[in-house]
């Protein structure tokens, strides 16, 4: 069985689930464990959580705009962007549906030029302040084994595939997997330097 922090929906082990519920009487991953808005009654909470999901919305349409930008198609598959609302419906849904549900990736996008066209993939972006992203970052039995992470930061754009992450390999900021070093995208660079550009502006402060 799988089990989800109440507040940023990361997953988290057996144990910390059983200790949170015994001290703070709700599923809390360990930062969450130490923070303030553990408080049920407490509006930080609601703030931290639209905070961090405002980020990742902002990381999400600055990635969307770059492809449609370099003219692929791009379609949003979350469930969240199919069925609004959803992902509240399923709050304390414990099922394999749901948990797949909540593990779409964002997008899926079709390449319309060179010699990957008409090719379509799984993309999934994350914001991360420390540019570090692992295996460890997804939940086990991750359903979407084809997707790519597009890692979104205060200053780079990083890309790394399922397969790669399994390959223990990882997004670091000392790690040369950019985005636009992807073959399969076929992305104009220096496109991709001023969106970095946009990136230090939404994110300077964060």
């Amino acid at each position: 069985m799988n089990y989800l922090c109440d507040i940023c929906k990361e997953e988290i082990t057996e144990k910390e689930h059983a200790y949170s519920m015994k001290n703070m009487k709700r599923p809390l991953c360990r930062e969450h464990q130490h923070t303030k808005d553990n408080d049920n009654n407490m509006p930080k909470k609601d703030m931290y959580s639209k905070e961090n999901m405002i980020k990742g919305r902002i990381a999400e349409t600055l990635i969307e705009e770059l492809f449609l930008y370099l003219g692929y198609n791009v379609f949003r598959y979350g469930m969240e962007n199919t069925v609004p609302g959803v992902m509240n419906l399923l709050k304390g849904v414990r099922s394999d549906v749901a948990d797949n549900i909540r593990r779409m990736p964002d997008f899926v996008v079709q390449s319309n030029k060179g010699e990957n066209k008409g090719e379509v993939y799984f993309v999934e972006v994350k914001f991360r302040k420390s540019e570090e992203f692992s295996i460890k970052d997804l939940p086990k039995n991750y359903p979407f084994e084809n997707a790519y992470f597009i890692i979104v930061s205060k200053k780079h754009i990083k890309c790394i595939t399922y397969k790669e992450l399994k390959e223990k390999k990882v997004v670091s900021p000392n790690s040369k997997n950019y985005l636009g070093s992807r073959k399969e995208f076929e992305l104009d660079k220096n496109v991709i330097i001023e969106f970095c550009n946009f990136a230090v502006k939404f994110f300077e402060n964060v």
